[in-house]
């Protein structure tokens, strides 16, 4: 009797299981940038390193944010993520659009053969996920810019992903980014949904504010996401992080404060101009 008493006290000071949520963002650079490794590679090609970056490293995603992605591999990566890990997978995409409003076509892969539109896109495994389109403040003489949020109603989650203005001369090219201060602004109402735990990121052309690079303008429009959340390789006060693309930091991963459990920045990639960052958070 006292045995069984004594299991049962134990059993009330075992702290229950905590359920964490993993995340992966990737510029994958295959739409229409001739420099980058992937830059026309077929469906599967595509699917499959992509599968391979998401199962193969320490923090294995539930959500895969993707850039520069095209809207004709979706089906290929979905059955190769679905074959590889047993579990159903759905993506939700938004293909570029130029400022006359007609689809930025990804070019042809090796063989010719079309790949669809040049895309932000949002993976999510197991649960059922709803997804919606939120247009962004854009140039009107460049493409179009979007974030796409999936919202997980099992984990009571917003995951938000997109890819911002690049701040070159022919995009956000006058002073102050202006289009990307605006762009972050309107990503931060969207990614707030009550009841929910948000997380968002992507390529945001931008960097860190206490990163000492990029531009004053820049890093003064990425501020209050900072205030609002912990960003996965934030450590500390510092808003800083390890590089993602050609020594800098532009890619991000944002989560509720006190949440994140591990980061992870991918060295070894060579198949794009972007490092894949990881999140793993406690929901």
């Amino acid at each position: 009797m006292v045995g069984h008493v004594l299991l049962l006290l134990a059993g009330l000071f075992v702290a229950p299981a905590r359920t964490d949520l993993s995340v992966m963002t990737w510029n994958v650079c295959t739409g229409t940038n001739s420099a980058c490794p992937f830059y026309r590679a077929g469906a599967v090609e595509l699917a499959e390193n992509i599968g391979r970056h998401a199962l193969g490293r320490p923090v294995k995603p539930d959500v895969i944010f993707l850039q520069e992605f095209c809207t004709g591999a979706n089906g290929a990566l979905e059955h190769w993520l679905e074959r590889r890990t047993g579990r159903n997978w759905t993506i939700g995409s938004w293909g570029l659009l130029s400022h006359d409003g007609t689809p930025y076509a990804c070019h042809p892969d090796r063989l010719g053969r079309p790949r669809g539109t040049q895309s932000i896109a949002v993976a999510v495994a197991g649960e059922a996920a709803t997804f919606q389109i939120h247009p962004l403040p854009a140039p009107p003489w460049y493409v179009r810019r979007a974030a796409i949020c999936a919202t997980i109603p099992a984990r009571k989650v917003h995951a938000c992903g997109t890819h911002l203005s690049s701040g070159q001369q022919y995009d956000d090219r006058q002073p102050g980014a202006p289009y990307r201060t605006r762009q972050i602004k309107r990503l931060l109402e969207i990614a707030a949904k009550p009841g929910h735990r948000t997380i968002v990121g992507g390529d945001l052309n931008v960097s860190p504010p206490d990163s000492g690079y990029g531009s004053a303008a820049g890093r003064r429009a990425i501020a209050p996401a900072y205030r609002a959340y912990q960003e996965c390789d934030q450590r500390g006060a510092r808003r800083a992080g390890r590089w993602t693309r050609e020594g800098k930091k532009i890619d991000y991963l944002f989560a509720p404060k006190g949440s994140v459990r591990r980061c992870h920045v991918e060295r070894s990639v060579t198949l794009s101009d972007h490092k894949p960052v990881y999140v793993a958070v406690a929901l």
